[in-house]
């Protein structure tokens, strides 16, 4: 039995594919078909049930799987092991980030990064908050930047800001005249939502439920975005709640639309979270630290606090 070997099955367990298996594992799909086989028979057993299409794993398939990625897993995490001990800050460094934090807080960090460490090969995707953390718990991802509490279990969370909700409100609205607004102010029935999936749609319900929430029909509206949300609110079909770092960049006399909550504002909780068994700790210090700077650096000069947490 070799690491090799097990990469494989877990190559097509992913893929349920051959083919795209050995795509995936730069070798030819004899190669990887034949060290599948030889592994099936030292164990006795068969993992996968190739009669199914796609391919499906069987019964013992699955623990197997499950036992071979703690494996594979632990091996890659030997470089890790060394890295750490020197103090090297470098490697390739997997990433994810939820959609609604992505374009406001990757753009303000990530070239200050791979400047200030130019040996870390990053890979970032956007993801939703259920996508990282199946990816976190089966090792596909190094670290991640989400919408917090989660209370997973084997999950760490390390808060990087607590970023205030900001009501964009158009002059057709019934709150249009106030200056700021408060939470009591707030029914769903005329608030703008991200689709379902979005953790700040959560919030934002969450938030709603706590002042008021009507039970009655109402016109549903929803989308994937905030630039979206903010041209649905122009045409006067409700207003919406904004990040304040999104909030940042509302320019021009769209600017006038934006109103803040009275002290204290709500907030939602943004964190660097990772797997608790995770070795990579220098890289994700690093850029913890860096974060935590640059969103102090971009709201020194604003009248409203983002608030990082103390050390």
């Amino acid at each position: 039995m070799t690491i090799t070997q097990l990469k494989y099955v877990l190559a097509v367990a992913e893929h349920k594919n051959f083919t795209k298996a050995a795509e995936k594992t730069f070798v030819t799909q004899p190669t990887l078909s034949m060290q599948i086989q030889k592994l099936e028979e030292e164990l006795d057993i068969l993992i996968f049930d190739r009669s199914k299409k796609p391919i499906e794993l069987t019964t013992v398939g699955h623990k197997i799987v499950t036992q071979a990625r703690n494996i594979v897993n632990e091996a890659d995490r030997m470089q890790d092991v060394v890295d750490q001990e020197k103090g090297f800050i470098g490697g390739e460094f997997k990433l994810g980030i939820i959609p609604t934090v992505m374009p406001t807080l990757l753009p303000m960090f990530l070239k200050n990064f791979t400047n200030k460490y130019p040996k870390v090969h990053l890979k970032i995707e956007e993801l939703t908050t259920d996508e990282i953390i199946a990816k976190i718990t089966d090792g596909h991802l190094d670290a991640a930047i989400a919408a917090t509490p989660l209370h997973h279990e084997k999950i760490k969370e390390r808060v990087l800001y607590f970023e205030p909700f900001v009501g964009y409100i158009p002059p057709s609205h019934r709150l249009s005249q106030k200056k700021k607004i408060e939470r009591a102010d707030l029914d769903i029935e005329d608030i703008l939502l991200l689709e379902d999936g979005h953790c700040f749609r959560d919030g934002v319900i969450n938030l709603c439920k706590s002042s008021k929430l009507n039970g009655g029909d109402r016109f549903q509206l929803e989308s994937g975005s905030f630039e979206t949300l903010i041209k649905l609110s122009n045409e006067g079909l409700g207003m919406t709640l904004l990040p304040y770092l999104s909030a940042m960049d509302v320019t021009g006399s769209q600017k006038d639309n934006l109103r803040y909550f009275t002290e204290p504002p709500p907030a939602r909780e943004v964190s660097m979270i990772y797997s608790k068994s995770e070795l990579k700790m220098q890289i994700i210090d690093a850029m913890y630290d860096l974060i935590v700077s640059v969103v102090r650096g971009a709201v020194a000069f604003q009248d409203v606090k983002i608030i990082p947490p103390t050390k």
